[in-house]
């Protein structure tokens, strides 16, 4: 009964607060009508069209202890699980990026219209969901990339993309364009991808780009052109182009260490690693070596400790991440971002993202 009752009042307070009468917020939009169902998950529904949208959450129950997270779209980690006690509450703000379809670019039949929030946890309690349409508060963070990178639809897969919003303020929003299975050439050519994340692409935007994984036969002249524009057409934006080299496969040789496939050594022999570091400093712009820091995270782990970052157990994958894994490497993202300046540090939230210098 106390279950239910938690469910009605997130039912109550979303509709009153987010319904035509509801007041609006410093001046600026009014939040928007929702529906909620379930207990365990909850999942909260927005009619909404594309684009960006700061949502509140207030945490908890009155009469009973909770653990609770928040996902937005398709998987995306919002807010890390928090606990609750009985009539203690948790207030967290974000945004989320809106669009259709909500994951993948390319899965065109993927999620639903509108904004998706899921309440997740072992016992989930909203007490209040508000959302508006977004004022710009600060740079976005754009995602370009492959399926280590993306919003996967399907558990257990998941992209570090997904992970790292959880660890980021309101102030900054992240739009992730990465879809499995792409190269640096083949996502410039998709209609889908380049060509539609670039029309959004504002000044002092952030834009991560991490290609190597299916650039398996691309030739080191291909794979620097192909980057170099990418740098080009985001520099012409006035935006922040981010090199990011792919993190490694879980590959260990006869001595305990990743081999060379594992380091992204491509089918022609091309270092991918090496290329895109040359590129970076041919271009001037930040590199972030993602194939060192994780191969010392897998490396440090160990062959068996190094398998729950990875779906190993679940699916003997050793290329694609967990939940758990997804976000180990996201915060090594989030770690490089901190120490080049990309992100102000205030958009940062938590100790769980060690800044390096």
């Amino acid at each position: 009964m106390r279950r239910s009752r938690s469910l009605v009042l997130a039912l109550t307070v979303v509709t009153t607060v987010g319904g035509v009468a509801g007041p609006a917020h410093a001046g600026g939009p009014r939040a928007v009508a929702g529906e909620c169902s379930g207990t365990a998950p909850i999942v909260c529904h927005f009619d909404v069209a594309p684009g960006v949208y700061d949502v509140s959450v207030v945490l908890g129950s009155a009469d009973e202890a909770a653990v609770t997270a928040v996902r937005a779209e398709a998987r995306r980690m919002m807010v890390a699980e928090i606990a609750t006690e009985a009539g203690r509450y948790a207030h967290r703000s974000f945004a989320v990026d809106v669009r259709e379809p909500e994951g993948e670019p390319t899965k065109v039949t993927s999620g639903t219209p509108g904004l998706t929030l899921t309440f997740t946890g072992s016992a989930p309690r909203v007490e209040r969901v508000t959302v508006r349409p977004a004022r710009r508060h600060g740079p976005t963070l754009f995602l370009a990339g492959d399926s280590t990178v993306c919003d996967q639809d399907t558990f257990p897969y998941t992209g570090w993309g997904q992970a790292i919003p959880q660890h980021l303020r309101r102030g900054v929003t992240v739009a992730n364009y990465a879809d499995s299975g792409e190269s640096t050439g083949s996502f410039l050519a998709e209609p889908l991808l380049w060509a539609a994340m670039l029309p959004r692409v504002g000044r002092g935007d952030v834009v991560l780009l991490q290609f190597g994984h299916n650039d398996k036969t691309t030739t080191a002249e291909d794979y620097r052109a192909n980057l170099t524009r990418m740098i080009t057409d985001l520099r012409a934006l006035h935006a922040k182009p981010v090199l990011v080299s792919p993190p490694v496969r879980r590959r260990f040789d006869a001595s305990g260490h990743l081999d060379a496939v594992a380091r992204h050594t491509n089918g022609l022999g091309v270092d991918l690693p090496a290329e895109m570091a040359a590129v970076a400093g041919e271009q001037a712009v930040p590199y972030i070596d993602l194939t060192a820091d994780s191969a010392a995270l897998v490396e440090g782990l160990g062959i068996e400790g190094s398998k729950p970052i990875y779906l190993y157990n679940e699916l003997r994958d050793n290329t694609h991440f967990s939940e758990y894994g997804a976000d180990r490497i996201g915060l090594l993202v989030l770690a490089r971002l901190g120490g080049l300046r990309l992100l102000p540090h205030a958009s940062l939230r938590g100790s769980g993202v060690p800044l390096e210098g």
